[in-house]
């Protein structure tokens, strides 16, 4: 078992004005967004992993950056400094800070301030909200943002990030994400759990213990926290479940077949001018590919 807390080799893909994506690479491992897009559509694996296309970035997904970056600085700050107008304080540093890293972030809204202020504005109501749902003054988190990877008995390599690890003075151990979005209905809570049973699975092989609560803070819509508590039974069928999505990973790398799958997400994708489905064609397969039994020399 290894578990190491450092940079991921996943990277978020390169956008217009920033550095050209890397080259192609067969896959090393699995994070639960990874695995998620396979399960979701072969072909969008192969074109985030394999060919590692540019994805512009969206103001959606980062506002949730910035919401999950001003939850995580509150905690450098004492229980009884938690407080929202604290939080409120943080949000420009921390804009700042990510333009820093990321300049093309500033392509979102291009001499447009009364946009970014509209779009400033919603990250403070999503961070507001997280006050309704959680008591900050009253949390001691062991970890935030923790990298973990970890590798299984049959090889697998699992990583990515916990957003929030929370210890009880008893033991207990609780994982917490926070998400932007509204909760689920109950017919997909099942899939929007299978992250946090993919991090429970990572920490229970890790550490030898089964965390007693998973956690995913809604911050959209009303507010709402959803909980599950897992136990050994649920976690091994998760690994078997991740072996098993990885034998399909390893067989469509060696034989260049990712096939689309058209599904509710396709109006959000990046990619549709490389997707068939949408008339598309994807770009030449940058891997070699395996040669078939009766190609053998």
């Amino acid at each position: 078992m290894q578990t190491v807390q450092t940079e991921p080799p996943e990277q978020p893909s390169q956008t217009d004005g920033a550095p050209p994506a890397r080259p192609a690479a067969p896959p090393t491992g699995l994070s639960p967004s990874r695995a998620g897009d396979f399960m979701t559509c072969p072909l969008l694996y192969r074109l985030r992993v394999i060919d590692r296309l540019p994805e512009p970035p969206s103001a959606a997904a980062t506002r949730g950056t910035l919401v999950h970056a001003v939850l995580e600085r509150l905690f450098d700050h004492p229980a009884g400094e938690r407080t929202p107008e604290r939080a409120r304080e943080l949000l420009a540093p921390q804009w700042e800070r990510l333009l820093g890293e990321r300049p093309e972030l500033a392509g979102l809204f291009p001499d447009d301030p009364q946009g970014l202020a509209g779009w400033l504005g919603d990250a403070e109501k999503l961070v507001e909200k997280w006050f309704r749902l959680e008591d900050p003054t009253r949390l001691h988190p062991v970890e935030r943002e923790l990298y973990v990877e970890t590798a299984l008995e049959s090889g697998l390599l699992l990583r990515g990030y916990i957003d929030r690890v929370d210890v009880a003075p008893t033991g207990e151990v609780r994982l917490v994400d926070y998400k932007t979005g509204r909760a689920p209905s109950r017919d997909f809570e099942g899939k929007a759990m299978f992250q946090m049973k993919f991090y429970a699975l990572v920490v229970w092989r890790w550490k030898g213990v089964v965390p007693r609560r998973l956690q995913l803070v809604y911050l959209g819509g009303g507010g709402d926290v959803v909980t599950y508590d897992p136990d050994e039974t649920d976690l091994i069928a998760v690994e078997r479940k991740l072996d098993a999505l990885w034998r399909a990973v390893s067989q469509a790398v060696a034989t260049g077949e990712f096939p689309a799958t058209r599904n509710r997400l396709c109006d959000w994708c990046d990619h549709r001018a490389s997707c068939p489905e949408f008339g598309g064609t994807p770009p030449p397969y940058p891997l070699p590919l395996a040669r078939k039994p009766d190609e053998q020399a």
